[in-house]
């Protein structure tokens, strides 16, 4: 993309712009009423105004609704292509539900037939006009004359609609294919921010280090781990995870299970005397971390512990993934696995 090509969401918020000035103009041609009558034509009798409906009128009814589905279809697969981007997720349903409001009033002004009349009422119910009542509610109706069109596209754009509002509520049940996918796997390298591979030797002692996959995409929400060497004394695994520290190294998804922001902040023990044991914080609401006992949550309003990666390290001394993550990384809302093991 060049340097002068407006981004995604430009592109989107340019053609939301475009459905509003549409919705504009039909609703100022609403606004607009019948034509007038000829001058000497005479006062409309209130019980004879009758408005009709507008064949061009139901035509851009049936584009509003069908487009409120498309920008409904597409919130719902940006939701599972891109589930951390907020702003075309908000545009895709601002933009349904923007298409859903404009088709409604259209088809209110031009569409249903607006008709006044006026008769002196009589009894509620005589048992020999049902069936002329009957005639007449039918009747109403005859003035969408694409009823069909009409009717196929509102259920095209309420099943759409449906099935965007329902999409977020898989992130509170199991694992929803690529919404939790991470490029980790066994054998994969970890890499620093140039790409270059992490040799177990490189990793010291009271330093932490980012680190990314090799050939992965370094964008990806769940591409980013802390990485740490500890003594021994300051490792306590769960019995199954004992050998996912090679030579007393660790890592760890750099995002907090709270609400998603990045471990930034590490504690390492400089006096012992005074000093806390090894730990990682959240800098946005201080959720902490115990590295050495597998991620424990001992502060903070994380509801989990951090999950871990698995580490290895190859024949030629780099560190490598032993396999992936055995747990949802990101925030706990999102259908994460609470399995410590």
């Amino acid at each position: 993309m060049s340097p002068d090509d407006p981004s995604p969401v430009t592109r989107w918020g340019r053609l939301l712009g475009a459905l509003v000035a549409l919705g504009t103009t039909a609703r100022a041609a609403a606004r607009r009423g019948p034509v007038p009558r000829p001058p000497g034509a005479g006062e409309v009798d209130p019980s004879e105004r009758t408005v009709p409906a507008s064949p061009r009128a139901e035509s851009i009814v049936a584009v509003l609704l069908l487009l409120a589905a498309v920008f409904a279809f597409a919130f719902t697969v940006l939701y599972i292509v891109l589930s951390g981007n907020t702003q075309l997720l908000g545009i895709a349903m601002g933009g349904a539900l923007l298409l859903l409001a404009v088709a409604c009033i259209v088809a209110g002004k031009l569409v249903v037939p607006q008709e006044t009349h006026v008769e002196e009422r009589g009894p509620l119910l005589v048992e020999e006009e049902t069936e002329e009542v009957i005639h007449i509610i039918e009747a109403g109706g005859q003035g969408i004359s694409r009823r069909a069109l009409l009717v196929g596209a509102g259920g095209v754009a309420g099943a759409a609609l449906l099935t965007a509002t329902a999409t977020p509520l898989a992130s509170l049940g199991p694992t929803l294919g690529p919404l939790h996918h991470t490029p980790w796997a066994r054998g994969v390298r970890l890499v620093d921010d140039e790409a270059r591979p992490y040799l177990a030797s490189d990793i010291q002692i009271g330093t932490f280090y980012t680190a990314l996959p090799e050939h992965g995409d370094p964008e990806a929400f769940g591409a980013g781990l802390l990485v740490v060497r500890l003594p021994a004394n300051f490792i306590d695994l769960p019995a199954a995870r004992r050998d996912w520290a090679p030579y007393g190294i660790l890592a760890y998804s750099k995002i907090c299970p709270h609400a998603g922001c990045a471990i930034s902040l590490y504690r390492y023990p400089t006096y012992a005397p005074t000093s806390q044991i090894p730990a990682f914080t959240c800098p946005c609401h201080y959720s902490t971390f115990l590295p050495g006992e597998g991620g424990r949550l001992i502060f903070g309003p994380a509801g989990r512990a951090l999950p871990q990666l698995p580490l290895m390290v190859d024949g030629q001394g780099y560190l490598r993934a032993a396999g992936p993550f055995h747990e949802d990384i990101g925030p706990s809302w999102w259908g994460v696995h609470r399995s410590q093991s």
